[in-house]
């Protein structure tokens, strides 16, 4: 509702500021506006009281800080007939200015007066005006707090994440020890290299048969090697069952029949790896044939030479000269390189290799092949040993820079884990292979088959 249908006459609609609930309409049948009488109701009464607010049960005191006004405080009206015509007066919370324009002088109404003098007009339960409404009460700075969520000063680490390491603190070093050079475990790969050798030692001189069942179980274990990392890392599907029989079938045949039974066996072993392949579809028959082939001449057939040493009447002495030029081999390079290597040999395939290795290598070969040619070998001379043992050096060599041609291009660092601080088989007899025929043509040539 709008000031005017409240506050009375002085607004401008005087019959509207006399309509009030509770009251007779006789009560304004004298007043200044005339004219109503009992039975006489006036036009838009229903609606005014209907707008009409309620007024608090309790006194309320004015914003001018007089005194309290009771809700139904009576006001005299000047009216006609002489006749004290009253209205009651709402005390809601309003401004001063606006009571100034409803009371002469704008003074405050009198404070006398009796609440209970007539019953009460309305009852007010809200704002009187709508921009009287009361303003929301303000947070409290706890409240915003809380509902706030909590400040960090550095993000929390990933789950998945590892920790950053804090370049202020000073690395410590393993509880373990020192790392071992070129990440292997030299005391395991010493321990491994002396039973190995035990090993062959033990069935050279006991029965050659014995020696050549280890030689033939080597021989499976690392074409099994070669032909699983082909297939892990290329795709390579080489046929392992003639491979195995094949290979076993060559070093029998080289250990009885010489070096002409090892070469047909190698061709039979060619053969049965071409035909077994053609049980599986059609599709890169060509690369997996040849992946055989080169496995079955790789590992078995160079074994072969060692059983042509072995057939020798003084057979287990050349071996054992064969597999110590070529750990003397292995050692001096290792020796000299780690000592005196400025030099790459072979940055590209082996970037362990040095030129200094490599002279460490044939020196120390040199030496004790000069030694074992005149005390192991019959009708040999010292200087045979010298030949022997260059010779040994650079085959090693270039048997080592062949596998690791070999291992790169798989993309593998060792052809398996079977021995510890080693690797795998393969990785163990990468420089023994290929040595084995040189030192047996070079003996061959000095003093003869035997």
């Amino acid at each position: 509702m709008n000031d005017d249908s409240y506050w009375g006459p002085d607004s401008g609609d005087g019959s509207a500021g006399a309509r009030t609930q509770g009251h007779d309409a006789a009560a304004f049948r004298n007043g200044p506006y005339g004219g109503v009488g009992p039975d006489r109701a006036q036009p838009g009464e229903a609606e005014a009281t209907a707008l009409m607010p309620p007024v608090l049960d309790q006194p309320v005191p004015p914003h001018w800080g007089g005194p309290v006004v009771g809700h139904s405080q009576q006001f005299p009206l000047h009216g006609g007939g002489g006749m004290a015509q009253t209205r009651s007066m709402a005390a809601q919370h309003p401004a001063p200015e606006r009571f100034s324009g409803h009371f002469p002088g704008g003074q405050a109404p009198p404070a006398g007066a009796d609440p209970a003098a007539e019953p009460v007009a309305a009852r007010l339960s809200g704002p009187l005006f709508r921009d009287d409404a009361p303003a929301p009460a303000p947070v409290a700075p706890a409240e915003q707090t809380a509902v706030l969520p909590p400040l960090r000063t550095e993000a929390p680490p990933m789950s998945n994440q590892a920790p950053v390491p804090d370049p202020s603190v000073p690395a410590q070093a393993p509880a373990t020890g020192k790392a071992p050079k070129g990440g292997r475990d030299l005391r395991a790969a010493i321990g491994v290299g002396l039973g190995l050798g035990a090993l062959v030692v033990a069935s050279l001189f006991i029965v050659k048969w014995l020696f050549v069942g280890v030689v033939a179980a080597v021989v499976v274990i690392g074409m099994w090697e070669l032909t699983s990392r082909l297939s892990e890392s290329k795709g390579i599907r080489v046929p392992q069952p003639p491979l195995a029989v094949g290979g076993v079938g060559m070093l029998v045949a080289a250990y009885l029949g010489g070096p002409e039974s090892a070469l047909v066996a190698l061709a039979l072993t060619a053969l049965a790896v071409l035909v077994w392949r053609m049980s599986e579809p059609p599709e890169d028959y060509l690369r997996d044939v040849t992946a055989g082939i080169f496995t079955a001449f790789y590992v078995p057939f160079l074994a072969t030479f060692v059983m042509l040493m072995l057939a020798a009447h003084d057979g287990p002495q050349r071996v054992v000269l064969f597999l110590v030029l070529t750990v003397c081999s292995d050692t001096g390079a290792y020796a000299a390189g780690s000592r005196f290597g400025r030099h790459k040999l072979a940055p590209r395939i082996s970037p362990g290799k040095t030129r200094e290795g490599l002279v460490g290598a044939v020196l120390l070969c040199m030496l004790v092949g000069a030694l074992g040619m005149n005390l192991m070998i019959d009708g040999a001379s010292w200087w045979q040993g010298l030949v022997l043992g260059a010779c040994v050096a650079v085959s090693a060599t270039l048997g080592d820079l062949g596998e690791s041609m070999i291992k790169r291009d798989l993309g593998i660092k060792d052809m398996g884990t079977l021995l510890p601080g080693h690797g795998g088989l393969m990785d163990r007899l990468d420089s023994l292979l290929p040595t084995a025929p040189i030192v047996w043509l070079v003996l061959v040539g000095f003093v003869g088959s035997g």
